[in-house]
Protein backbone atom coordinates (compact mmCIF):
# COMPACT_ATOMS: atom_id res chain seq x y z
CA UNK A 1 0.00 0.00 0.00
CA UNK A 2 2.87 2.31 0.23
CA UNK A 3 2.58 3.60 -3.56
CA UNK A 4 -0.68 4.91 -2.61
CA UNK A 5 1.16 7.17 0.13
CA UNK A 6 3.75 7.96 -2.73
CA UNK A 7 0.82 8.48 -4.90
CA UNK A 8 -0.68 11.64 -2.60
CA UNK A 9 2.99 13.00 -1.78
CA UNK A 10 3.50 13.72 -5.28
CA UNK A 11 0.35 14.84 -6.12
CA UNK A 12 0.78 17.66 -3.22
CA UNK A 13 3.85 18.45 -4.29
CA UNK A 14 2.69 19.39 -7.84
CA UNK A 15 -0.71 20.87 -6.49
CA UNK A 16 2.12 23.04 -3.71
CA UNK A 17 4.21 23.82 -6.91
CA UNK A 18 1.14 24.71 -9.64
CA UNK A 19 -0.15 27.27 -6.15
CA UNK A 20 3.46 29.08 -6.28
CA UNK A 21 4.07 29.05 -9.67
CA UNK A 22 0.15 30.27 -10.58
CA UNK A 23 -0.10 27.82 -12.61
CA UNK A 24 -2.19 28.17 -16.30
CA UNK A 25 -5.63 26.13 -16.46
CA UNK A 26 -3.90 23.35 -18.54
CA UNK A 27 -1.42 22.51 -15.53
CA UNK A 28 -4.08 22.18 -13.50
CA UNK A 29 -6.71 19.91 -15.71
CA UNK A 30 -2.59 17.71 -15.31
CA UNK A 31 -2.48 18.22 -11.88
CA UNK A 32 -6.20 16.49 -11.70
CA UNK A 33 -6.07 13.86 -14.60
CA UNK A 34 -2.55 12.47 -13.74
CA UNK A 35 -3.03 11.53 -10.32
CA UNK A 36 -6.96 9.69 -11.45
CA UNK A 37 -5.09 8.01 -14.42
CA UNK A 38 -2.39 6.61 -11.69
CA UNK A 39 -4.86 5.80 -9.21
CA UNK A 40 -7.21 3.69 -12.12
CA UNK A 41 -3.70 2.13 -12.78
CA UNK A 42 -3.15 1.15 -9.19
CA UNK A 43 -6.55 -0.14 -8.95
CA UNK A 44 -6.20 -2.10 -12.00
CA UNK A 45 -3.14 -3.23 -12.09
CA UNK A 46 -2.97 -4.58 -8.50
CA UNK A 47 -6.70 -6.57 -8.72
CA UNK A 48 -6.45 -9.94 -9.85
CA UNK A 49 -9.56 -12.18 -9.73
CA UNK A 50 -9.07 -15.01 -7.14
CA UNK A 51 -12.46 -17.20 -6.93
CA UNK A 52 -13.83 -20.42 -6.13
CA UNK A 53 -16.81 -21.40 -7.21
CA UNK A 54 -18.35 -24.43 -5.75
CA UNK A 55 -21.58 -26.57 -7.41
CA UNK A 56 -22.15 -28.02 -3.71
CA UNK A 57 -21.79 -31.54 -4.96
CA UNK A 58 -17.94 -31.83 -5.14
CA UNK A 59 -17.38 -29.86 -8.10
CA UNK A 60 -16.58 -26.39 -8.86
CA UNK A 61 -13.68 -24.29 -10.55
CA UNK A 62 -11.34 -22.43 -9.54
CA UNK A 63 -10.71 -18.59 -10.95
CA UNK A 64 -7.67 -16.74 -10.73
CA UNK A 65 -6.89 -13.89 -13.21
CA UNK A 66 -8.09 -14.95 -16.46
CA UNK A 67 -7.82 -18.59 -16.17
CA UNK A 68 -9.98 -20.98 -14.95
CA UNK A 69 -9.31 -24.34 -13.65
CA UNK A 70 -12.10 -27.09 -12.56
CA UNK A 71 -11.88 -29.02 -9.55
CA UNK A 72 -11.60 -32.38 -11.82
CA UNK A 73 -8.03 -31.01 -12.93
CA UNK A 74 -6.95 -30.83 -8.90
CA UNK A 75 -4.62 -33.55 -7.99
CA UNK A 76 -3.56 -31.74 -4.49
CA UNK A 77 -3.37 -28.21 -2.64
CA UNK A 78 -0.70 -26.74 -0.04
CA UNK A 79 -0.45 -23.52 1.75
CA UNK A 80 3.19 -21.92 0.82
CA UNK A 81 4.47 -19.66 3.92
CA UNK A 82 5.71 -15.95 3.96
CA UNK A 83 9.17 -17.84 4.68
CA UNK A 84 8.99 -20.44 1.75
CA UNK A 85 7.45 -18.18 -1.02
CA UNK A 86 10.98 -17.23 -2.51
CA UNK A 87 11.94 -20.28 -2.89
CA UNK A 88 9.07 -21.20 -4.82
CA UNK A 89 9.24 -18.10 -6.76
CA UNK A 90 12.91 -18.76 -7.16
CA UNK A 91 15.03 -21.39 -8.09
CA UNK A 92 12.28 -24.10 -7.40
CA UNK A 93 9.78 -22.26 -9.83
CA UNK A 94 9.06 -24.97 -13.15
CA UNK A 95 9.04 -22.69 -16.07
CA UNK A 96 5.30 -24.25 -17.10
CA UNK A 97 3.82 -23.30 -13.89
CA UNK A 98 0.83 -20.90 -13.87
CA UNK A 99 1.77 -17.96 -11.54
CA UNK A 100 -0.73 -15.29 -10.32
CA UNK A 101 1.96 -13.16 -8.09
CA UNK A 102 1.60 -10.14 -6.41
CA UNK A 103 4.48 -8.94 -4.91
CA UNK A 104 2.65 -7.11 -2.23
CA UNK A 105 0.98 -10.45 -0.84
CA UNK A 106 3.42 -12.58 1.40
CA UNK A 107 1.50 -16.14 1.18
CA UNK A 108 0.83 -18.24 -1.47
CA UNK A 109 -1.10 -21.35 -2.78
CA UNK A 110 0.15 -24.31 -5.07
CA UNK A 111 -2.38 -26.15 -6.89
CA UNK A 112 -0.77 -29.39 -7.96
CA UNK A 113 -3.09 -30.50 -11.35
CA UNK A 114 -3.81 -33.94 -12.73
CA UNK A 115 -4.71 -33.69 -15.90
CA UNK A 116 -2.58 -35.77 -18.62
CA UNK A 117 -3.97 -33.17 -21.62
CA UNK A 118 -2.69 -29.98 -19.85
CA UNK A 119 0.99 -29.32 -19.31
CA UNK A 120 0.82 -27.06 -16.76
CA UNK A 121 2.23 -28.78 -13.41
CA UNK A 122 1.01 -26.42 -11.02
CA UNK A 123 -0.82 -23.40 -10.01
CA UNK A 124 0.84 -20.79 -7.85
CA UNK A 125 -1.59 -18.05 -6.56
CA UNK A 126 -0.24 -15.11 -4.36
CA UNK A 127 -3.24 -14.68 -1.95
CA UNK A 128 -3.65 -13.02 1.61
CA UNK A 129 -6.01 -16.00 2.87
CA UNK A 130 -3.68 -19.36 1.74
CA UNK A 131 -5.53 -21.39 4.31
CA UNK A 132 -9.17 -20.06 3.43
CA UNK A 133 -8.26 -20.82 -0.18
CA UNK A 134 -7.01 -24.16 0.13
CA UNK A 135 -9.85 -25.58 2.13
CA UNK A 136 -12.12 -24.43 -0.82
CA UNK A 137 -10.35 -26.48 -3.23
CA UNK A 138 -10.68 -30.40 -3.44
CA UNK A 139 -7.99 -32.97 -2.06
CA UNK A 140 -6.37 -30.34 0.42
CA UNK A 141 -3.41 -31.34 2.22
CA UNK A 142 -2.27 -28.24 3.85
CA UNK A 143 -1.17 -28.06 7.71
Amino acid sequence: MWWWIGLVAVTALVVAQAVIVGAQWWLWLLVVVLPLLLAWLFVTVGSERIEVEADGQGGGTLYAGRARLPFDAISRTAVVPATAKQAAMGRQLDPEAYVVHRGYVPTMVIVVLDDPQDPTPYWLISTRDPEGLAAALPDNDYT
